[in-house]
Protein backbone atom coordinates (compact mmCIF):
# COMPACT_ATOMS: atom_id res chain seq x y z
CA UNK A 1 0.00 0.00 0.00
CA UNK A 2 1.17 3.51 -0.79
CA UNK A 3 0.79 7.29 0.97
CA UNK A 4 -1.86 7.58 -1.72
CA UNK A 5 -3.85 4.69 -1.75
CA UNK A 6 -7.71 5.20 -1.15
CA UNK A 7 -7.35 1.02 0.38
CA UNK A 8 -5.72 2.35 3.13
CA UNK A 9 -8.80 3.64 4.76
CA UNK A 10 -11.33 0.91 5.90
CA UNK A 11 -15.16 1.20 4.78
CA UNK A 12 -16.33 1.47 8.08
CA UNK A 13 -14.20 4.67 8.91
CA UNK A 14 -15.20 5.96 5.39
CA UNK A 15 -18.82 5.33 6.14
CA UNK A 16 -17.98 7.23 9.32
CA UNK A 17 -16.12 10.05 8.03
CA UNK A 18 -18.96 10.28 5.11
CA UNK A 19 -22.14 10.65 7.55
CA UNK A 20 -20.23 13.02 10.18
CA UNK A 21 -19.48 15.33 7.40
CA UNK A 22 -23.20 15.15 6.20
CA UNK A 23 -24.12 16.00 9.93
CA UNK A 24 -21.90 18.78 9.75
CA UNK A 25 -24.02 20.10 6.39
CA UNK A 26 -27.06 19.39 7.40
CA UNK A 27 -27.41 20.33 10.93
CA UNK A 28 -24.62 22.79 11.16
CA UNK A 29 -24.95 24.42 7.83
CA UNK A 30 -21.35 23.87 7.25
CA UNK A 31 -19.57 25.77 4.37
CA UNK A 32 -18.73 23.68 1.37
CA UNK A 33 -14.55 24.89 2.01
CA UNK A 34 -15.15 23.69 5.38
CA UNK A 35 -16.10 20.46 4.93
CA UNK A 36 -13.58 19.74 2.13
CA UNK A 37 -10.96 20.82 4.39
CA UNK A 38 -11.99 18.74 7.28
CA UNK A 39 -12.69 15.75 4.89
CA UNK A 40 -9.28 16.49 3.62
CA UNK A 41 -7.66 16.31 7.35
CA UNK A 42 -8.94 13.58 8.64
CA UNK A 43 -8.85 11.60 5.70
CA UNK A 44 -4.99 12.00 5.57
CA UNK A 45 -4.99 11.11 9.78
CA UNK A 46 -6.84 7.98 8.94
CA UNK A 47 -4.67 7.07 6.27
CA UNK A 48 -1.46 7.70 8.32
CA UNK A 49 -2.59 5.43 11.22
CA UNK A 50 -2.99 2.70 8.52
CA UNK A 51 0.52 3.03 7.55
CA UNK A 52 1.91 3.40 11.13
CA UNK A 53 -0.31 -0.28 12.10
CA UNK A 54 0.42 -1.65 8.79
CA UNK A 55 -2.85 -2.44 7.90
CA UNK A 56 -6.46 -0.47 7.56
CA UNK A 57 -7.95 1.13 11.08
CA UNK A 58 -11.43 -0.06 11.41
CA UNK A 59 -14.09 1.98 13.49
CA UNK A 60 -12.63 -0.97 16.38
CA UNK A 61 -8.91 0.16 16.37
CA UNK A 62 -9.68 3.77 15.78
CA UNK A 63 -11.03 3.35 19.83
CA UNK A 64 -7.19 2.68 20.79
CA UNK A 65 -5.06 5.57 19.69
CA UNK A 66 -3.08 6.36 21.76
CA UNK A 67 -1.28 9.65 22.82
CA UNK A 68 1.81 7.95 21.40
CA UNK A 69 0.15 7.33 18.00
CA UNK A 70 -1.12 10.98 17.79
CA UNK A 71 2.59 11.97 18.28
CA UNK A 72 3.82 9.96 15.93
CA UNK A 73 1.26 11.35 13.18
CA UNK A 74 1.91 14.79 13.86
CA UNK A 75 5.41 13.72 14.28
CA UNK A 76 5.19 12.57 10.59
CA UNK A 77 3.17 15.90 9.58
CA UNK A 78 5.88 18.19 10.68
CA UNK A 79 8.90 15.83 8.87
CA UNK A 80 6.59 16.50 5.20
CA UNK A 81 6.66 19.96 6.05
CA UNK A 82 3.12 20.71 7.49
CA UNK A 83 3.62 24.08 8.80
CA UNK A 84 2.44 24.51 13.31
CA UNK A 85 -0.23 26.84 12.29
CA UNK A 86 -1.80 24.03 9.40
CA UNK A 87 -0.78 21.16 11.63
CA UNK A 88 -3.27 23.00 14.30
CA UNK A 89 -6.06 23.03 11.97
CA UNK A 90 -5.10 19.54 10.61
CA UNK A 91 -5.75 18.54 14.79
CA UNK A 92 -8.66 20.39 15.21
CA UNK A 93 -10.28 18.94 12.56
CA UNK A 94 -9.53 15.17 13.66
CA UNK A 95 -10.42 15.98 17.08
CA UNK A 96 -14.12 17.38 16.12
CA UNK A 97 -14.23 13.64 14.18
CA UNK A 98 -13.28 12.02 16.99
CA UNK A 99 -15.28 13.84 19.57
CA UNK A 100 -18.60 12.97 17.35
CA UNK A 101 -17.29 9.51 17.08
CA UNK A 102 -16.84 8.68 20.63
CA UNK A 103 -20.06 9.78 21.22
CA UNK A 104 -21.90 7.60 18.63
CA UNK A 105 -19.61 4.92 19.30
CA UNK A 106 -19.82 4.91 23.16
CA UNK A 107 -15.82 5.37 23.61
CA UNK A 108 -13.50 7.07 25.33
CA UNK A 109 -11.23 9.82 23.23
CA UNK A 110 -9.07 11.37 25.68
CA UNK A 111 -5.75 10.28 23.96
CA UNK A 112 -7.22 12.19 21.26
CA UNK A 113 -9.04 14.74 22.61
CA UNK A 114 -6.30 15.95 24.81
CA UNK A 115 -3.58 16.37 22.72
CA UNK A 116 -2.46 20.17 22.01
CA UNK A 117 -1.93 21.93 19.13
CA UNK A 118 1.70 23.34 18.11
CA UNK A 119 2.44 27.00 19.35
CA UNK A 120 2.46 29.29 17.03
CA UNK A 121 2.90 32.52 16.30
CA UNK A 122 -0.35 34.20 15.34
CA UNK A 123 0.33 36.22 11.91
CA UNK A 124 -1.19 40.13 12.63
CA UNK A 125 -3.12 41.89 9.89
CA UNK A 126 -1.31 44.12 7.87
CA UNK A 127 -3.63 47.22 7.28
CA UNK A 128 -3.10 49.34 4.29
CA UNK A 129 -2.43 53.32 5.32
CA UNK A 130 -5.34 55.60 4.64
CA UNK A 131 -3.75 56.86 1.04
CA UNK A 132 -2.72 53.54 -0.26
CA UNK A 133 -6.54 52.14 0.67
CA UNK A 134 -7.67 55.11 -1.14
CA UNK A 135 -5.66 54.10 -4.34
CA UNK A 136 -6.38 50.63 -4.08
CA UNK A 137 -9.99 51.48 -4.58
CA UNK A 138 -9.10 54.07 -7.90
CA UNK A 139 -6.56 51.20 -9.53
CA UNK A 140 -9.24 48.36 -9.58
CA UNK A 141 -11.44 50.82 -11.10
CA UNK A 142 -8.96 50.71 -14.13
CA UNK A 143 -8.67 47.05 -14.44
CA UNK A 144 -11.91 46.14 -16.79
CA UNK A 145 -12.00 47.82 -20.31
CA UNK A 146 -16.04 47.54 -19.67
CA UNK A 147 -17.55 50.32 -17.53
CA UNK A 148 -19.87 48.63 -15.45
CA UNK A 149 -17.67 45.73 -14.77
CA UNK A 150 -15.12 48.65 -13.26
CA UNK A 151 -17.83 50.03 -11.74
CA UNK A 152 -19.02 47.02 -10.20
CA UNK A 153 -15.27 46.21 -8.82
CA UNK A 154 -14.74 49.53 -7.12
CA UNK A 155 -18.32 49.31 -5.65
CA UNK A 156 -17.49 45.81 -4.03
CA UNK A 157 -14.06 47.39 -2.54
CA UNK A 158 -15.73 50.23 -1.30
CA UNK A 159 -17.65 47.75 0.75
CA UNK A 160 -14.82 46.56 1.98
CA UNK A 161 -13.30 49.67 3.09
CA UNK A 162 -16.02 51.31 3.60
CA UNK A 163 -18.18 49.10 5.84
CA UNK A 164 -16.00 47.05 6.73
CA UNK A 165 -17.91 43.68 5.18
CA UNK A 166 -15.97 40.12 4.64
CA UNK A 167 -16.20 39.96 0.80
CA UNK A 168 -18.60 36.63 1.63
CA UNK A 169 -21.12 39.20 3.15
CA UNK A 170 -20.63 42.02 0.41
CA UNK A 171 -21.32 38.90 -2.25
CA UNK A 172 -24.20 38.07 -0.54
CA UNK A 173 -25.86 41.49 -1.29
CA UNK A 174 -29.24 41.24 -3.65
CA UNK A 175 -31.06 43.47 -5.62
CA UNK A 176 -33.38 43.73 -2.33
CA UNK A 177 -30.82 45.37 -0.93
CA UNK A 178 -30.38 48.32 -3.31
CA UNK A 179 -30.76 51.60 -3.60
CA UNK A 180 -28.52 50.80 -0.04
CA UNK A 181 -30.27 52.31 3.14
CA UNK A 182 -28.33 54.19 5.58
CA UNK A 183 -27.91 50.91 7.67
CA UNK A 184 -27.51 47.15 6.07
CA UNK A 185 -28.54 44.24 8.30
CA UNK A 186 -25.34 41.88 7.19
CA UNK A 187 -25.59 38.24 8.22
CA UNK A 188 -21.89 37.03 9.32
CA UNK A 189 -20.54 33.93 10.38
CA UNK A 190 -22.37 32.13 12.60
CA UNK A 191 -25.27 33.45 11.13
CA UNK A 192 -25.02 36.51 13.52
CA UNK A 193 -26.51 39.58 12.37
CA UNK A 194 -25.18 42.84 12.81
CA UNK A 195 -26.39 46.25 11.56
CA UNK A 196 -23.46 48.44 9.55
CA UNK A 197 -23.69 52.33 9.10
CA UNK A 198 -23.09 52.71 4.84
CA UNK A 199 -20.91 55.66 3.91
CA UNK A 200 -22.26 57.68 1.53
CA UNK A 201 -19.21 56.60 -0.91
CA UNK A 202 -19.86 53.25 -0.70
CA UNK A 203 -24.21 54.11 -1.72
CA UNK A 204 -22.57 56.37 -4.58
CA UNK A 205 -20.42 53.33 -5.56
CA UNK A 206 -23.40 50.59 -5.87
CA UNK A 207 -25.37 53.09 -7.15
CA UNK A 208 -23.06 53.74 -10.33
CA UNK A 209 -22.27 50.02 -10.57
CA UNK A 210 -26.38 49.77 -11.09
CA UNK A 211 -26.98 52.27 -13.23
CA UNK A 212 -24.19 50.80 -15.98
CA UNK A 213 -24.91 46.96 -15.09
CA UNK A 214 -26.71 45.54 -17.78
CA UNK A 215 -28.40 42.73 -15.57
CA UNK A 216 -31.51 43.49 -14.38
CA UNK A 217 -31.88 44.05 -10.60
CA UNK A 218 -33.97 41.60 -9.63
CA UNK A 219 -35.10 41.23 -5.64
CA UNK A 220 -33.69 38.05 -5.57
CA UNK A 221 -31.35 37.73 -8.00
CA UNK A 222 -27.52 38.74 -6.23
CA UNK A 223 -26.47 42.27 -6.21
CA UNK A 224 -22.76 41.90 -7.80
CA UNK A 225 -23.08 39.87 -11.29
CA UNK A 226 -20.29 38.10 -12.99
CA UNK A 227 -20.01 38.97 -16.85
CA UNK A 228 -22.64 36.10 -18.05
CA UNK A 229 -25.02 36.94 -15.13
CA UNK A 230 -24.67 34.99 -12.63
CA UNK A 231 -23.39 35.57 -9.28
CA UNK A 232 -19.71 37.16 -9.30
CA UNK A 233 -17.23 34.93 -7.48
CA UNK A 234 -14.70 36.01 -4.56
CA UNK A 235 -11.72 34.86 -6.68
CA UNK A 236 -12.62 37.46 -9.93
CA UNK A 237 -12.43 40.43 -6.78
CA UNK A 238 -9.48 38.52 -5.46
CA UNK A 239 -7.58 38.94 -8.70
CA UNK A 240 -8.75 41.98 -9.49
CA UNK A 241 -6.81 43.31 -6.06
CA UNK A 242 -4.06 41.47 -6.86
CA UNK A 243 -3.69 43.20 -10.04
CA UNK A 244 -4.19 46.36 -8.46
CA UNK A 245 -1.98 45.39 -5.82
CA UNK A 246 1.35 44.80 -8.31
CA UNK A 247 0.62 48.24 -9.95
CA UNK A 248 0.84 50.35 -7.15
CA UNK A 249 3.63 48.22 -5.37
CA UNK A 250 1.96 47.22 -2.43
CA UNK A 251 2.88 44.03 -0.55
CA UNK A 252 1.21 40.80 -1.45
CA UNK A 253 -0.24 41.14 2.15
CA UNK A 254 -2.75 43.98 0.82
CA UNK A 255 -5.57 41.88 0.00
CA UNK A 256 -9.76 42.36 -0.40
CA UNK A 257 -9.72 41.36 3.32
CA UNK A 258 -7.03 43.72 3.87
CA UNK A 259 -9.53 46.14 2.94
CA UNK A 260 -11.46 45.12 6.08
CA UNK A 261 -8.55 45.34 8.34
CA UNK A 262 -8.01 48.51 7.07
CA UNK A 263 -11.44 49.85 7.89
CA UNK A 264 -10.86 48.59 11.66
CA UNK A 265 -6.95 50.18 12.08
CA UNK A 266 -8.25 53.74 10.80
CA UNK A 267 -11.47 53.58 12.83
CA UNK A 268 -9.40 53.23 16.35
CA UNK A 269 -6.95 55.56 14.79
CA UNK A 270 -9.20 58.38 14.13
CA UNK A 271 -10.81 57.69 18.44
CA UNK A 272 -13.22 54.95 17.67
CA UNK A 273 -14.53 52.75 21.04
CA UNK A 274 -12.73 49.03 20.23
CA UNK A 275 -16.03 47.78 21.33
CA UNK A 276 -18.45 49.53 18.48
CA UNK A 277 -15.67 48.15 16.51
CA UNK A 278 -16.00 45.28 17.62
CA UNK A 279 -19.91 45.24 16.60
CA UNK A 280 -19.41 46.63 13.61
CA UNK A 281 -17.18 43.70 12.37
CA UNK A 282 -19.21 40.98 13.52
CA UNK A 283 -16.49 39.64 16.44
CA UNK A 284 -17.32 37.70 18.97
CA UNK A 285 -14.15 38.32 20.70
CA UNK A 286 -12.78 41.42 21.42
CA UNK A 287 -9.21 39.85 21.38
CA UNK A 288 -9.99 39.04 18.10
CA UNK A 289 -10.65 43.08 17.02
CA UNK A 290 -7.78 44.26 18.92
CA UNK A 291 -5.70 41.78 17.34
CA UNK A 292 -7.39 42.76 13.52
CA UNK A 293 -6.23 46.42 14.23
CA UNK A 294 -2.81 47.61 14.08
CA UNK A 295 -2.28 50.72 16.19
CA UNK A 296 0.94 51.46 17.82
CA UNK A 297 0.78 51.65 21.28
CA UNK A 298 1.74 55.13 21.12
CA UNK A 299 -1.36 56.22 19.22
CA UNK A 300 -3.63 53.85 22.01
CA UNK A 301 -2.18 56.28 24.45
CA UNK A 302 -2.69 58.92 23.04
CA UNK A 303 -6.58 58.09 22.30
CA UNK A 304 -6.37 57.02 26.20
CA UNK A 305 -5.49 60.71 26.94
CA UNK A 306 -7.61 62.49 25.50
CA UNK A 307 -10.49 60.54 26.18
CA UNK A 308 -9.97 58.99 29.83
CA UNK A 309 -11.97 61.44 32.37
CA UNK A 310 -9.34 61.95 34.57
CA UNK A 311 -7.12 62.82 31.92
Amino acid sequence: MTAGDPALISPAARDALQTWLLGLSALEGAADNTLTAYRGDVTEFLMFMSLHFGEPQGLGALRHITTGDMRAWMAGARASGTGARSLARKLSAVKKFYGWLALREGFEATAVLSIRAPKFQKKLPRPLDTDAARSMIETVELQSQQDWVAARDGAVVTLLYGCGLRISEALALTGRDVPLPATLRIRGKGDKDRVVPVIEAARKAVDRYIHLCPHPMEPDAPLFRGVRGGRLQARIIQGVVADARRQLGLPASATPHAMRHSFATHLLEAGGDLRAIQELLGHASLSTTQAYTAVDSAHLMEVYNRAHPKA
